[in-house]
């Protein structure tokens, strides 16, 4: 029996957890949605039992512009059923793995945003992921939480397959250069941070690819990286209006992780990892 639980690891950062895991030759139970709604209690209490050590937790809302107006839906995953979890985890003994986002702050600073900054979030998503936070905390559990951002992989949905494709088949692209933050591969976040629990890590850490762009910037590179020919054109935020307020700069400070870990892997390197796995697997 594993002592190792992966909730939804048929999405893109639970994906990658599967191989690492795998890599790493560490035995693990995996449950997905609906087998294991974290919503329900009688779920959480059958998929965490006394033999689980550490809870790995890669089930979210994600839906930024939808959680507008489905904001209760977003809370019940993103709090309601993180709370959940956090109680059983103390209950049992378990270390919980969860991951939050840069939402939770409010997109006005100018420097790097510290694990210890106030959370201010200005949208319904950032508010139910700030929520989750807050419950883990006060649960008492053991606890590691990983703030992330610009999420993509090889797989799945998300803004490097989007624009890689639309660098294809599109003349010209039309991307935001007003909204400042880091890039993150999928398979690097899982990688940090198993040696995060590895290091015996606890509290609120940041998790990114190294250094800074804008959605602009990365957006180029990944035309470029995966030899489309169309042309990237900036523009701004008021200009492809979306229901959800974007945060203007949500550069997460890595001091923390960096610390433990050593230096970020830059963006440009992770990306062209990624974009190389793309292609390998288009032919």
């Amino acid at each position: 029996m594993s002592d190792i639980l992966l909730i939804s690891p048929d999405g893109m950062l639970g994906r990658a957890f599967v191989e690492l895991l795998t890599q790493h030759k560490r035995a693990f139970e995996a449950h997905s949605y609906p087998q294991l709604d974290i919503t329900q209690p009688e779920h959480v209490e059958r998929a965490v039992h006394s033999g689980i050590r550490y809870v790995i937790n890669c089930a979210a809302y994600t839906d930024v512009d939808g959680a507008e107006t489905r904001e209760a839906a977003a809370l019940a995953v993103n709090a309601t059923g993180v709370q959940l979890l956090a109680r059983r985890c103390r209950a049992v003994g378990a270390l919980l793995v969860h991951y939050s986002t840069d939402y939770v702050f409010d997109g006005e600073a100018r420097a790097p945003y510290r694990t210890d900054e106030p959370r201010k979030p200005q949208t319904a998503y950032g508010r139910t992921k700030a929520r989750g936070e807050e419950l883990i905390i006060a649960s008492g559990c053991e606890h590691l939480i990983l703030r992330t951002s610009w999420l993509y992989a090889a797989w799945g949905k998300n803004f490097v397959d989007t624009i890689a494709r639309l660098g294809r088949e599109k003349p010209s692209l039309r991307v935001v250069d007003d909204q400042r933050g880091r890039p993150t591969s999928a398979r690097y976040l899982a990688e940090r941070s198993w040696a995060l629990v590895d290091k015996r890590a606890r509290g609120i850490f940041h998790v990114t690819d190294g250094g800074e762009c804008t959605w602009f910037e990365f957006a180029r590179a990944i035309v470029s990286g995966s030899g489309g020919s169309a042309q990237v054109e900036a523009c701004t935020s008021a200009e492809l209006a979306r229901p959800a307020k974007r945060p203007g700069y949500s550069v997460l400070d890595l001091s923390s992780t960096e610390a433990l870990l050593g230096p970020s892997r830059p963006w440009r390197d992770n990306l062209a990892q990624v974009l190389a796995e793309r292609a390998a697997q288009a032919r």
